[in-house]
């Protein structure tokens, strides 16, 4: 049955035991190591379907940058609204007088929320950002 639970044992260096026993200490007293090595594998595997070009993934781009820069807050507009139907919410961030955060959600095929971000983090002022993708595929 798919829902069984099978064992399987692991072998490591124990320094590299004790640091994922850290890990799971952190990470609650509802994770134990079972809990937090399907947790691992759930993200390897999503990490995995969201290279898959032809995948449906969600996305979210964070960027920073000074909204003082010439005409950037229009050019980042212009690009989200080329994309409307990609760019599904945003939201800004008023860091200081001088800095913003934009997180930006989109959805659609890998390939194509990758060139929109690809677009926007290469916009002239904006500083630094992230696209961090996800698929909504079943996971066990």
């Amino acid at each position: 049955m798919p829902n069984d639970l099978m064992r399987f044992s692991v072998a490591m260096p124990e320094d590299l035991l004790v640091e994922f026993d850290e890990m799971v200490a952190r990470r609650g007293i509802a994770k134990n190591r079972s809990e937090v090595v399907r947790d691992l594998v759930r993200e390897a595997l999503i990490e995995a379907r969201c290279e898959v070009p032809a995948a449906q993934v969600m996305g979210t781009l964070t960027i920073v940058f000074n909204h003082h820069a010439s005409d950037l807050q229009e050019k980042l507009d212009h690009i989200q609204h080329e994309h409307f139907g990609m760019v599904v919410s945003s939201m800004h961030v008023h860091v200081d007088e001088h800095n913003c955060l934009e997180v930006i959600v989109l959805k659609g095929f890998v390939e194509d929320v990758q060139a929109i971000a690809d677009r926007i983090l290469g916009t002239k002022g904006v500083k630094h950002g992230k696209l961090v993708l996800t698929t909504t595929e079943e996971m066990h």
